[in-house]
């Protein structure tokens, strides 16, 4: 499946599913205001029962497809799999989708849900967004060689805003 990258499409379903989740990853900088551009949506969800359910759901709905695998293997997109695979990478009509049970260096939803801020993204779409701390800690975790430019570029907006608006934490 070829598809253009659509994250507000991708955003808005896991939001009418009901979806517990928070934004991470290059679009979450983006939300922080990083210039740097990316070509998938990372989100972390929370991984109790009912929102596997949901999850599961809003992913069918997606056409989810695991990313690299070929079409003609046998997948089963529900719970108990997206429960057993903690991180997992899907290609979608909205374009790649990773869903993360827990990004590097963290504990997961749970731990990041603490900082999270709920951001307008666009007309009628607000979502939880990772905080610019914990974005810099996953991104220093993942350790790739574009991660740690990333956090340089992060590190620099995050002087910015505090030297302009000391509770920039509060909002972007």
């Amino acid at each position: 499946m070829s598809a253009s990258f659509d994250p507000l499409t991708a955003l808005r379903a896991l939001v009418a599913h009901d979806v517990a989740f928070l934004l991470v990853g290059g679009l979450a900088g983006r939300a922080w205001g990083s210039p740097t551009v990316t070509n998938d949506l990372d989100v972390c969800y929370a991984r109790t029962d009912e929102n596997l359910e949901r999850l599961a759901a809003a992913l069918q709905g997606l056409g989810a497809r695991l990313r690299g695998v070929d079409d003609d293997v046998p997948f089963l997109l529900d719970a108990l799999t997206i429960r057993r695979g903690m991180n997992v990478t899907f290609t979608t009509s909205a374009g790649a989708l990773d869903v993360l049970g827990a990004p590097a260096g963290t504990d997961g939803y749970d731990d990041l849900a603490q900082q999270a801020r709920r951001l307008r993204l666009a007309d009628g779409l607000d979502v939880l967004v990772v905080s610019l701390d914990d974005l810099i800690r996953m991104k220093r975790a993942a350790a790739r060689r574009k991660d740690l430019i990333e956090v340089e570029v992060l590190e620099a907006l995050r002087e910015e805003r505090a030297r302009i608006e000391p509770s920039s934490e509060e909002a972007p």
